[in-house]
């Protein structure tokens, strides 16, 4: 079974859980086009700056 770290506690909790069970961190589900849309309006903005 796949394991992730809490970055709250550190702890090792199985990679598909939503909160922590020691320490409560709820864990954030962000789509891969959210990434990439981040990364374009940051690349769109420097060049909007530079030019």
């Amino acid at each position: 079974m796949k394991q992730k770290e809490c970055p709250s506690c550190a702890m090792e909790v199985p990679a598909r859980s939503k909160e922590c069970p020691i320490c409560g961190y709820e864990f954030t589900d962000f789509s891969p086009g959210y990434k990439w849309v981040a990364i374009l309006l940051i690349i769109l903005f420097l060049l909007y700056l530079f030019i």
